[in-house]
Parts: C-alpha cells; structure tokens; sequence
C-alpha cells in the first residue's frame, strides 16, 4: 500500500473502495478471484518473480484469447470481441485548424518580448521606448498583435517568421539622396 507521504505528493485523487465487496468492485474482485484461482491451480508454484512473471504472461494469453467469457456475446473471448469492435478514427484533417492564443507579458528593457511557437523561442522587437510596459500578445497561429496592456494601443502587428530568432521591426526606407 502506497505511504501517506507518496498519496500526498500525488495531485491525482485516490478512490479506495473496500475489499470483498462485489457489489462496488464486483469486475476488479471477480477478476482477482479468477486469478487467483488460476495460480493456486498450477503445479509447481512459483518460486522467483521471474517464474510468477511468466505464469501472469501465460494466464494474460489464456483469459484474452482462450478462455470463453459467459458475460460476452456468444462466449467470446475478449481479443475477439476486441478486434470485431470498430476503432475510433480521425475524424478528417486538421491542417484548417487555427491555434489561438492570448498571453500577458512584460517588454524587457532592451524593448523586446519573448515568444514560443512550434517549440522555438522568438524575440520580437517593440522598441526601447516601450521598455517594461505591460502588453497583452493577441496569437493566432503566426499571426501576433502586441497591446498595450493599460491604454489599448496597438504597438505592434506582425507575422512571425519561423526561419528567424529576432523579429525585426520594419526597416524605414530612407530616400535615396
């Protein structure tokens, strides 16, 4: 039985139901039982893991493709009923599918804030004068809007470029002279 330190550091609820109670564990118990049955039938009884390992593989074979159940349709066996059953399937293709996103952020003082797409960090350029300003990143696949999280304004829109780190702002052309 697990220690109450372990079930304390687990963030999965534990639902213990009480034993010999078919009523509320009535597969778990009748399996069990079936097992035990099983092992206390064979002949030597095992002495080390790795013989009781091979036993448990051996009754793991016979109860799923072997062994007729009474409780399935014409006393199939598990594996079969199993197999004739239909699987679940995608149901068509997400290429089409939009990832949205919203994240609050701060821009460094460098004037830059950091974003991840596709597992790779992007550093995208605001401009020092926006230097610890609260923003709001507004995400929809590549497409990114940077707000200004206090006044609304829009400081920043852009397409990320997934072949680059730095997300420049747009270069100003300059006459030619």
């Amino acid at each position: 039985m697990p220690s109450k330190q372990n079930s304390a550091a687990s963030t999965s609820p534990r639902k213990i139901g009480r034993p010999n109670h078919p009523t509320t564990q009535g597969k778990v118990e009748r399996f069990q039982q079936t097992l035990k049955k099983w092992l206390r039938a064979r002949s030597p009884q095992p002495t080390t893991i790795a013989e009781l390992q091979t036993l448990l593989d051996e009754f793991t074979d016979e109860y799923n493709h072997r062994r007729p159940h009474r409780s399935l349709p014409h006393q199939a066996t598990p594996a079969t009923l199993y197999s004739s059953m239909p699987k679940a399937q995608p149901s068509g293709s997400r290429d089409n599918d939009t990832h949205n996103r919203i994240r609050h952020d701060r821009i460094d003082d460098s004037g830059v804030v950091t974003l991840r797409i596709n597992s790779r960090m992007h550093h995208i350029g605001i401009g020092r004068t926006h230097a610890r300003t609260h923003v709001i990143l507004l995400i929809q696949d590549h497409e990114v809007r940077i707000v200004n999280a206090t006044t609304g304004e829009l400081l920043r829109e852009l397409t990320i470029n997934p072949e680059r780190d730095y997300q420049p702002q747009k270069q100003r052309k300059l006459p030619n002279p």
